[in-house]
């Protein structure tokens, strides 16, 4: 074999196995990268619209909310509390997955049990609801779906921005990647696309937390509020930097470079 030939199967072989290794690497994520799993419930009453919100006191159940929230005028069955939404520590640049299907069921109804909706929201109607505070208002197609919020480390109490528009005019449910705005209300749903590809949602700059909980107000129009009768909770098992249990089809693509890298590699030496 003359030398020429040597340097292109060496260089030919080097290149593969390059591929291979970054392949790897970005299937596996760099060791630098922080990597966490976190169990989430989101009860009925975790209003969205109060994340963050340590500024507040929660009145009792038989007085009106101060400041723009509604309840039923007369007390419900449940008499229910509204309640901070659970949040999650992230970093900007972090990417949000659910790694499995989003389960549960809640009842928006005076009394207790059916009619339940899932986490992508009842069928056949929207959610069209204003500001509260510094969360922006919440538009999408479907009532009361499982949705999320970064918030940096203040009490997001300022001005609101602007609210995102998940209708089918525009951006959908369907979207496979979104970075929202700090404080703009943005759709999780039960986490997959309709194709069944898990959305992904990377955290803006400034982002400390991300709160998940529910949007709700009187037929989900207006005002944010009526939580007083909610019951029932949402459950989802969300990752940061990890990969869903069903690999994605670019971790698969990625996957099999690195596979044929190897062999490729191996059969030159």
């Amino acid at each position: 074999m003359n030398n020429t030939k040597m340097i292109n199967r060496r260089f030919s072989g080097g290149f593969w196995a390059c591929c291979a290794l970054l392949a790897m690497i970005a299937v596996g994520h760099s060791p630098a990268t922080r990597a966490a799993i976190v169990d989430v419930t989101i009860d009925g009453s975790d209003a969205i619209f109060l994340a963050g919100r340590t500024d507040l006191v929660i009145p009792p159940a038989n007085q009106a909310w101060p400041g723009g929230m509604i309840r039923h005028v007369s007390p419900t069955p449940e008499e229910i509390l509204e309640t901070l939404p659970p949040t999650i520590a992230v970093t900007a640049g972090d990417v949000i997955r659910a790694l499995d299907p989003a389960s549960g069921g809640i009842s928006f109804f005076n009394g207790f049990g059916a009619p339940l909706f899932g986490p992508d929201g009842g069928a056949g109607g929207q959610t069209n609801l204003t500001a509260f505070g510094g969360i922006s208002g919440f538009l999408s197609d479907g009532q009361g779906p499982l949705v999320g919020v970064f918030l940096d480390a203040s009490v997001p109490n300022g001005a609101a921005p602007v609210r995102l528009d998940f209708t089918g005019g525009g951006l959908g449910t369907d979207f496979l990647t979104l970075t929202p705005g700090l404080g703009q209300v943005f759709f999780i749903g039960d986490g997959q696309t309709g194709g069944g590809m898990f959305h992904e949602f990377t955290a803006p700059v400034g982002a400390t937390r991300l709160a998940l909980g529910i949007p709700d107000g009187f037929s989900f129009v207006g005002a944010p509020g009526a939580y007083d009768d909610n019951d029932g909770a949402y459950r989802v098992r969300i990752g940061i930097n990890e990969i869903p249990s069903v690999p994605e089809p670019s971790t698969v693509l990625l996957l099999g470079l690195g596979l044929a890298g190897l062999g490729f590699a191996k059969r030159q030496r």
